[in-house]
């Protein structure tokens, strides 16, 4: 039933704003969730920015969990 509902939210959603895109850059999955968590502390423009550097070097879920905070915390400031 919640599937149904979430369905019919969905295509309500489209009909009203068929233009809609996402204002993210991401090519993976991983990459829009990372994106999207960075975005909840700055603007998608910002996101955007310094999103490319991270996932160069860090784009997987197994490369971020283990490269070292710091660093992470170096690309992200």
């Amino acid at each position: 039933m919640k599937k149904e509902i979430a369905i019919g939210i969905i295509n309500k959603l489209k009909k009203h704003y068929p233009e809609a895109t996402c204002s993210l850059d991401f090519k993976t999955p991983f990459q829009m969730l990372v994106a999207v968590m960075l975005s909840a502390q700055c603007t998608d423009e910002r996101v955007n920015k310094t999103t490319p550097s991270l996932f160069e070097k860090y784009g997987t879920p197994e490369a971020i969990c283990n490269m070292d905070i710091a660093e992470l915390e170096k690309i992200i400031y």
